[in-house]
């Protein structure tokens, strides 16, 4: 039993007493002798906490009951002291634990770290604690069992539930060189993972982190509410003096002390934002703290990008014409090129050619255009439109026709040119998610004005996939720095921007956004730290769920405020009125601290519905 319970049922059991004694007509020193004893009892913390809040030059609410109580023992309202004092300790105990209850789902996820590791050392298997497997080691996992770092599997092959990094509970089939994270549970098959990240450089140790750090984050809402009880509570001992000095009632002055106490009011924003945050963080989306959890809110703008966001992110080549040269070594050429580029259209290439390469030399990419580079002292360019402006080619109208019926079906096209010639093209497809259409429909369901999509992608290809997932809206070949731009337009016109990427690529158009949100950043230390909102798991179904979840915490946060607010200005029209006192405006004020609480706990329920599909 923890030391606020046995306080309180000290307290409530030394009234209890009085309270008997009183009714079998026993001396009634008994009763308050008993009274002024639980009034000690119960208010000893309670003014311990007031003297020192007050030597740091804040007037708290325990010093308000601490008044109250003392001001109802010195006028012999011993019964009055007791309750007052009684109601607010066993109220701040129902408090304390219903609070818990919100962060259930954090203690939740710092459960399922694991706490021990097999490995092998000197060729024989040890088991030792988790955070002193050290990198390299090769840890073993036999079905049933948490990882307990993040790696690559070595030997084996199994399904493994990701619920704890994604938030999704289906598992994940792994075989040969995947990689795994810690804090998963390997549930079908032996494994034996090289260990690459461990002890607090885990995905999920970051997890915990960021969300304990976010969850201490205040809200904007919750600051100014906390700064307006700095002058409220000094407002309401004012307040009581001057009614006191008007009426010369002392009950009525130390019943307004205890029922202008702005617990409620304080609360009401912190416990829906930890509630908030902790539903998320159970469901695969970190949220970086109450500010961005509010202002996630009021997003009215999403904007996507295209590749690997909306679109599967795994291109392939569909199609090729080969003018000058034979398809093969067309493909040759283009991925001996692409080779050394990391975009993700040279992947496409380079899968489609055989293992045989020319050796290039002088390199380089061109942001938003392609690469180039020299064989055998001649120039080889493989990119688009903007880089053959750039590099004088001439095209003809007949490839321009062929480029433009591949981009009227959503396709991506390169022209290869060696020295000056133009040998062909390349034509890549990287198709839509399966999703991303409902994803849309979703958005706008919940209160999205305007869905928009920035690519670097030429306009017949952007409007080609805008047209078919039902996007209002589309700008294209754009640059980083450009798509930049565009968002700070949609701001000036009145916009609350929320920019949808990988967090490494879009790290400008994320940082720029009111809010931005990096997708399938699991493992991915740079996407967790760039991103206001993160989305563990590659799914963009998962963005519906954060902004709902955000917009019903923000309305949960104004429905605590109202309600807060009511009951203060309902108790003081109860004390003038002369039906509200000091015991029954006690237990008024911890009941609306409860209701708050209880109201905020339904964020740790949110659903989004849409459309007959579960985003949770």
């Amino acid at each position: 039993m923890n030391k606020k319970l046995k306080i309180t049922v000290a307290s409530g059991s030394l009234i209890l007493i009085a309270w008997f004694s009183n009714f079998v007509n026993y001396d009634p020193a008994i009763f308050n002798y008993s009274m002024i004893l639980a009034t000690i009892i119960a208010g000893y913390e309670v003014a311990r906490k007031a003297y020192y809040t007050l030597k740091m030059k804040v007037v708290s609410i325990n010093l308000l009951v601490t008044i109250a109580a003392i001001g109802a023992v010195i006028i012999g309202e011993y019964w009055e002291a007791a309750a007052v004092t009684f109601l607010f300790t066993f109220g701040d105990y129902l408090q304390i634990r219903t609070m818990n209850k919100t962060r259930n789902a954090i203690k939740g996820l710092m459960d399922l770290a694991p706490k021990t590791a097999n490995i092998i050392r000197e060729g024989k298997e040890i088991e030792i604690a988790a955070e002193d497997v050290k990198k390299g080691e090769t840890v073993v996992v036999r079905p049933g069992e948490k990882i307990p770092v993040d790696g690559k599997i070595s030997e084996g092959k199994s399904e493994v539930n990701q619920a704890s990094i994604t938030g999704e509970a289906i598992p994940v089939s792994k075989q040969k060189d995947d990689e795994v994270y810690s804090g998963t549970i390997n549930e079908t098959g032996y494994l034996e993972i090289e260990a690459e990240k461990v002890g607090e450089d885990t995905t999920f140790a970051k997890i915990i982190e960021l969300v304990e750090e976010a969850q201490e984050k205040k809200a904007p809402t919750q600051a100014l509410l906390e700064r307006f009880s700095k002058y409220y509570t000094p407002g309401i001992i004012l307040l009581a003096v001057i009614t006191y000095l008007i009426t010369r009632d002392t009950r009525l002055a130390l019943t307004l002390l205890v029922i202008g106490c702005p617990g409620a009011l304080v609360i009401s924003t912190p416990v829906s934002v930890v509630a908030g945050i902790g539903n998320a963080a159970k469901n695969g989306v970190l949220i970086k703290g109450g500010e961005h959890l509010e202002k996630a809110g009021k997003i009215d703008l999403v904007a996507f990008d295209k590749t690997g966001t909306l679109t599967e992110g795994k291109p392939v080549v569909t199609d090729l014409i080969a003018w000058e040269v034979k398809e093969a070594e067309l493909l040759k050429l283009a991925a001996s090129v692409e080779k050394s580029s990391e975009h993700h259209l040279a992947n496409a290439i380079i899968d489609k050619a055989d293992d045989d390469y020319y050796e290039i030399e002088n390199f380089n990419s061109v942001t938003g255009a392609g690469v180039i580079a020299t064989l055998n002292e001649e120039q080889i360019l493989v990119g688009n439109d903007k880089l053959m402006r750039d590099y004088n080619i001439n095209i003809s109208e007949k490839m321009r026709s062929e480029k433009t019926k591949f981009e009227q079906k959503g396709k991506t096209v390169v022209y290869l040119v060696q020295g000056e010639k133009v040998l062909g093209l390349i034509a890549i497809s990287d198709k839509a998610r399966e999703d991303a259409r409902e994803v849309v429909n979703n958005l706008k369901n919940i209160g999205v004005k305007k869905v928009v999509m920035l690519t670097g992608d030429n306009s017949e290809i952007a409007k080609s996939i805008a047209d078919d997932l039902n996007i209002d809206e589309f700008q294209a070949e754009l640059l980083p720095a450009e798509k930049v731009k565009v968002i700070e337009q949609y701001q000036k016109q009145g916009y609350t921007v929320a920019m949808v990427g990988d967090g490494i690529n879009d790290s400008p158009s994320l940082a720029t956004a009111d809010i931005g949100i990096a997708m399938g950043a699991a493992g991915t230390d740079v996407a967790i730290d760039t991103a206001d909102i993160t989305l563990m798991a590659d799914k963009i179904s998962k963005i519906p769920f954060a902004i709902g979840l955000s917009m019903a915490t923000t309305n949960n946060i104004k429905q605590n405020i109202v309600f807060a607010v009511t009951v203060v200005f309902a108790l003081l029209a109860g004390v003038l009125g002369k039906f509200v006192f000091l015991a029954s405006g006690m237990l008024v004020h911890e009941v609306s601290v409860l209701l708050v609480i209880f109201n905020a706990m339904r964020l740790l329920r949110y659903k989004q519905k849409s459309g007959g599909k579960n985003y949770a």
